[in-house]
């Protein structure tokens, strides 16, 4: 692959991030829920969580998102009367994409779900049903 074909993915890719919404509907699908179908969530189990408790009792869960991104550029030198020059120079920035999926917790329910930062939501980070382990046979 070409260096202008990868800059030309890289810049679709970085333009259908944008695109991305969180969509209320899955952020109201947490209210009440309990605090169980967060804990064994797949999504939610995947990334690292930080928690907190404010002095009322209320836990706040920070499950943080992130990917690291780096953008390149090169130029080359070009003519210089009768001799080329091919010397190439490389800038490169890194940027780090952060989503911080923050969960309001109180008696042992979800009481809100706020994601903050570079987040997007669809079907996959709602509620699933519980998980139940199987009875034991004799």
């Amino acid at each position: 692959m070409t260096f202008a074909q990868t800059l030309l993915v890289c810049t679709a890719a970085a333009s259908l991030l944008g695109c991305a919404t969180v969509r209320q509907q899955d952020l109201a699908a947490w209210e009440g829920v309990p605090v169980e179908a967060l804990d064994t969530h797949p999504v939610f189990l995947s990334m690292p969580v930080y928690k907190t408790f404010t002095d009322s009792g209320m836990e706040i869960r920070n499950y943080a998102n992130s990917e690291k991104s780096e953008q390149c550029f090169a130029s080359v030198g070009g003519h210089h009367g009768k001799h080329t020059n091919y010397s190439a120079f490389m800038t490169c920035s890194e940027n780090r994409l952060v989503c911080n999926n923050l969960f309001y917790i109180q008696d042992r329910k979800v009481v809100r779900y706020t994601p903050t930062g570079n987040c997007y939501t669809d079907d996959s980070v709602r509620p699933r049903p519980p998980v139940v382990a199987p009875a034991k046979t004799k």
